[in-house]
């Protein structure tokens, strides 16, 4: 059976980070109380002339890069975000003109911070239904535009950047030893939507808005929901928490990562977190985090890696990989 490899990653940044200590001086907080609640100690804010889609562009290449491939290469660009640079075009096509592509085919995925397991998960079914051979799958948010920076229960959390991953189509034999994405699982419940929203949009108010959220009822659904898509690709693939090599969470809330992996018998050593480096970037957290993990030779070829994520909502999904 045909099965998507991951060829190549990578990861891009802002230039500006931002500690703690300065946002002190914006809203009423403390890097105690930070550091506390989330985990969270700085975050990359995005500045005059970087955007979405020029951080995805970044990432985007330096995935081509490591895979020694070119954008000729590609055959379908896949963006997870919440934060496009306009309303239209989709910032996928933007970044397949910055990459001087004219070829294949380029669209936006929206399901907030789950965007990335989404993108992941459709990229699959792109490639095993072989309407694409490589598919480039690229996370990458600007928060930082969409935040009301006088709220500070919601402004300390969040912060800017892009990941992404090439995948690739390769023969596998069909069972848990094959390298590449063996499972995938998504779920939503729209009911949650007041919980974790933007209050504004071109259909309602004509202008972006602000984020918002009610953080107690979203870490109060958060854990129960991520165990679920979890549970649901161990039972898929007859694996369990002890096959697992690596589990990389979205990078929302150091406690509700915490308490996913306790839940699930994962031990902490297992659990890549980053969210004290770069805060919640949303869409852009996995992949930001899995670059990490491969850069320092933590996530090695044919380690089990699962990921997972919940965002807005509600979305929720996990992706179980060979890598």
């Amino acid at each position: 059976m045909i099965r998507s490899v991951v060829r190549g990653y990578g990861a891009a940044l802002p230039k500006r980070v931002v500690a703690n200590r300065e946002l002190e001086g914006i809203v009423e907080t403390s890097d105690e109380w930070i550091v506390q609640r989330t985990g969270i100690r700085q975050r990359y804010i995005a500045g005059e002339g970087e955007t979405t889609a020029s951080l995805g562009e970044a990432a985007a290449r330096a995935a081509l890069d490591k895979a020694g491939l070119t954008p000729d290469d590609i055959d379908m660009i896949l963006v997870a975000t919440s934060t496009p640079d306009n309303t239209f075009p989709a910032t996928a096509v933007n970044i397949q003109n910055r990459l001087g592509m004219t070829h294949g085919f380029a669209f936006d995925m929206q399901a907030v911070c789950s965007g990335f397991v989404y993108a992941m998960a459709t990229a699959d079914m792109y490639i095993r239904g072989g309407m694409a051979r490589r598919v480039l799958v690229i996370g990458a948010e600007t928060f930082s535009r969409i935040l009301d920076w006088k709220d500070r229960t919601t402004c300390v959390l969040f912060g800017d950047g892009a990941g992404a991953l090439i995948l690739e189509a390769a023969q596998g034999e069909g069972t848990i030893a094959d390298r590449g994405v063996l499972t995938s699982h998504l779920r939503s419940d729209g009911t949650h939507k007041e919980k974790l929203y933007v209050d504004g949009g071109p259909s309602t108010t004509g202008t972006v808005g602000h984020l918002r959220m009610e953080g107690r009822e979203v870490f109060k659904h958060a854990v129960g929901m991520i165990t679920d898509v979890i549970e649901a690709a161990f039972h898929a693939t007859g694996t369990t928490a002890d096959d697992l090599d690596w589990l990389v969470p979205h990078q929302a809330n150091r406690r509700i990562i915490d308490g996913s992996a306790k839940k699930l018998g994962i031990p902490s050593e297992k659990v890549v977190v980053t969210v004290d480096l770069h805060g919640n970037t949303s869409a852009a957290s996995i992949p930001l985090a899995l670059s990490v993990a491969l850069d320092d030779g933590r996530i090695k070829k044919g380690d089990l890696v699962m990921l997972e994520a919940m965002g807005g909502g509600f979305t929720w999904g996990a992706v179980l990989v060979r890598w």
